[in-house]
């Protein structure tokens, strides 16, 4: 699992396409997002 999204009290799981490692969190914690908006940079393994 990569990181959890809450929308209207729902908590969903989203998983990575690529193993790897996060190098950078593009969006900031609490803030609203949108549909494919990237939210994560990843070096893949």
């Amino acid at each position: 699992m990569l990181c959890i999204i809450e929308a209207m009290k729902l908590f969903n799981e989203i998983e990575s396409d690529v193993k790897g490692k996060i190098v950078k969190v593009l969006a900031d914690d609490a803030s609203p997002v949108e549909y494919d908006q990237p939210l994560f940079l990843v070096e893949p393994a």
